[in-house]
């Protein structure tokens, strides 16, 4: 069986690795691109760097964003409908639970990923890494995009909420009615959330979260490797835009209700939410 880089199938190998015998076509490329073999492997050394770290925040940030919008958003309607003049009044619960919130929003995030070690380790077996991460920045999260989620919630008509009371809905239906209302205002919350997480994940790097984070200070602040640390510092950036981008994309497409393929999923969603689109 042919174990070759896949890349060879296409250019020849570069004479300074005829006897190196390279194991990645990343590192053939570099020889390809740079003629002085010095540049060459530290272009594959950091390039190959930033791509492993790169791949670890991604994952750190997928979790963490799935993990804090399951808990975040009924968080979020929670606070919503249980205040005073609310569709499920409950002032005193409401209060309480928003001083919990409250609480785990103070922490500043290195300290919070102090405070949680020993829950990281209990459910991920190890305090670092990035599986050990995704709890601390789900927690941090949380309370974060609630408050986020209950500021959106809260922009919705209170005229509408009535008259979907008024025509018989029952309770659940009209929490139905303000997400599907609030959906383009929710994804914005969420992409705000998303890159909140993003700068969270490159604090966790200082405690041995892994990561961009990781990357930047290890290799790049305390070695004195400037490349790495701008290249982390560029890839970062772009991570953000390319969130950000995405999520002004969606918004704008339910805000202006031209879906174009997304059109029989939001369908399937507004008959669900019992919403007319």
């Amino acid at each position: 069986m042919d174990t070759q880089p896949w890349i060879l199938r296409f250019i020849d190998m570069p004479q300074s690795l005829i006897d190196e015998e390279p194991e990645t076509s990343l590192e053939i490329l570099c020889y390809v691109l740079f003629s002085n073999p010095e540049i060459a492997m530290r272009v594959f050394q950091v390039t190959d760097s930033i791509i492993n770290a790169t791949l670890d925040t991604l994952y750190m940030v997928f979790f963490s964003s799935i993990f804090a919008i399951i808990f975040g958003l009924p968080l979020g309607m929670i606070l919503t409908i249980t205040k005073k003049h609310s569709i499920m009044p409950a002032p005193r619960f409401n209060k309480i639970l928003g001083t919990f919130v409250n609480i785990f929003r103070s922490f500043p995030f290195i300290i919070l990923i102090l405070v949680v070690w020993p829950l990281s380790r209990l459910l991920t077996g190890t305090s670092i890494g990035p599986d050990a991460a995704i709890v601390s920045l789900s927690i941090a999260a949380i309370p974060f995009v609630a408050r986020l989620f209950e500021g959106t919630l809260d922009e919705v008509d209170k005229g509408l909420i009535e008259a979907t009371l008024s025509m018989g809905a029952s309770k659940m239906q009209v929490v139905m009615m303000m997400i599907a209302e609030s959906i383009p205002s929710l994804i914005n919350t969420a992409t705000i959330m998303v890159i909140s997480i993003i700068g969270y994940s490159a604090m966790a790097g200082a405690v041995g979260g892994g990561g961009l984070g990781d990357l930047a200070l290890r290799d790049g602040f305390q070695s004195s490797k400037l490349d790495v640390l701008y290249a982390c510092v560029i890839v970062l950036v772009i991570i953000v835009q390319i969130v950000q981008s995405i999520g002004d994309y969606f918004s704008h497409i339910l805000r202006t209700h031209n879906y174009g393929i997304f059109r029989g999923l939001i369908a399937l969603f507004y008959r669900l939410s019992g919403r007319v689109q």
